[in-house]
């Protein structure tokens, strides 16, 4: 906090308005807008680009200098040192675990990765070809149901157990989704399993064979969930923000959350990378894609390249296009027809002026895209596999909020509709009007 202030001088306002200016540990400073109303007016700021929605302790990011901390412990760090569960528990506890807290939550996750046999009952009430996201938006909004018993926000040991619950069992519930949509059954999770070992087991194991899991896959899978794991005030988290911020247990802000992360602008962006490759057909198509992609008045654009927060590199796609080399090695897949596309796409973008210049580099989608459809993770569950990994940056962020003083979310509006009119009978009414 800091004792500065910001002056502001309306037109039409007799009287200055001071304004208090805080500072956070990091970032920009911030200028405290909150009783503006109370003299008649109130900012405008379509998309919130540059308003704080919230104090927060959990995650920092700086576009410019591609920074990423998760609190405040470097992402690239965390991809080569950690593992998924340890920045879970990082998120959650503020703090790395020592060797007993470690071992005991992901005994904690390992052993609520079950779900109540009824939530299998619950899924045939899908269509067999229903989009995996709407599956997941209804299936983890009625897991309320199932666990009732500790949805009391104002208990931090409930608000705790609903954080592990969530983290356990999403591998399960969106594996189940992925079974459910091919009309296979489902396999239970395995306890001798780590997270992303359990993941691909009940992903593509069968009751006819025993299915043996890649240690590269499974590690590659385990940096994904972790490179997802938070990203601070996005569309989702905001919208999980304010969800919780009318008291709905957590269960519902999280389905809330996943509904938000189905947004193509958002979480759709890996499958919108397939998409694009798929489009492009061939190699020998690149160029013709990449001069469109130059054209400036040609609405097509190169998917997975470039970032909105990210105006430099982004720190996540560095630590993926690692893990997607050694995943297409495991799995000779060199020679796959889309992704020598990606390949050649990759190419022309480190090296190309045009892309260079613009610093339009692979982000975190285009890598995690090719990892995901080399793994053989079909495109409509992509976004599912984000919201499991983004799952504990939603919960974390929910519980900071619940934990401090909070208001429910009220955002203003500038209005530009009719005056205040008078009815009119129908009989009245001209012809004219539609």
């Amino acid at each position: 906090m800091t004792d500065r202030k910001a002056t502001l001088t309306i037109d039409g306002l007799d009287e200055t308005l001071e304004l208090p200016v805080y500072e956070g540990t990091l970032g920009p400073a911030v200028v405290d807008v909150g009783n503006l109303v109370s003299s008649g007016v109130f900012t405008y700021d379509p998309g919130f680009t540059s308003t704080a929605s919230c104090e927060s302790a959990i995650t920092y990011i700086d576009g410019g200098k591609g920074v990423l901390l998760h609190r405040g412990y470097p992402i690239e760090q965390l991809a080569e040192h950690s593992h998924y569960l340890e920045v879970c528990y990082l998120l959650l506890h503020g703090e790395l675990p020592n060797a007993e807290q470690s071992e005991n939550f992901e005994s904690i996750i390992r052993n609520h990765t079950m779900v109540n046999d009824q939530v299998n009952t619950f899924f045939r009430g899908f269509r067999r070809d229903a989009h995996p996201m709407a599956i997941m938006c209804g299936v983890v909004g009625a897991l309320s149901a199932f666990y009732h018993d500790a949805t009391d926000i104002s208990d931090l040991e409930h608000r705790v157990i609903s954080a592990h619950r969530l983290v356990a069992k999403m591998p399960t519930l969106a594996a189940m989704t992925y079974k459910y949509t091919k009309g296979q059954p489902f396999m239970y999770p395995r306890n001798d399993l780590d997270y992303a070992e359990n993941f691909l087991y009940m992903m593509f194991g069968n009751p006819c064979e025993e299915y043996k899991v890649s240690p590269v896959l499974a590690r590659a899978m385990d940096r994904i969930f972790l490179l997802h794991a938070d990203h601070e005030q996005n569309a989702s988290t905001s919208t999980v923000r304010l969800a919780g911020s009318t008291g709905a247990n957590p269960f519902a802000c999280i389905s809330a959350g996943i509904a938000a992360l189905w947004g193509p602008s958002h979480g759709g962006a890996n499958e919108a990378v397939l998409s694009m490759l798929s489009r492009i057909g061939d190699e020998s198509r690149i160029e013709e894609f990449v001069a469109r992609a130059k054209d400036k008045d040609d609405p097509f654009r190169l998917m997975g390249f470039g970032h909105r927060v990210y105006k430099n590199f982004d720190p996540r796609a560095t630590v993926l296009k690692e893990a997607a080399d050694e995943v297409l090695q495991e799995l000779g897949m060199e020679n796959d027809p889309l992704l020598r596309i990606a390949r050649r796409l990759e190419k022309i973008a480190l090296e190309d002026s045009y892309f260079i210049e613009r610093k339009l580099y692979p982000n975190v989608d285009f890598y995690s895209g090719i990892i995901l459809k080399a793994i053989g993770i079909p495109t409509s569950m992509f976004t599912v596999i984000f919201a499991l990994g983004r799952t504990i940056g939603w919960i974390v962020h929910w519980n900071e909020m619940i934990s401090n003083s909070y208001r429910i979310g009220r955002p203003r509006q500038l209005y530009i509709g009719h005056k205040q009119r008078d009815y009119v009978k129908m009989e009245d009414r001209s012809t004219t009007n539609a």
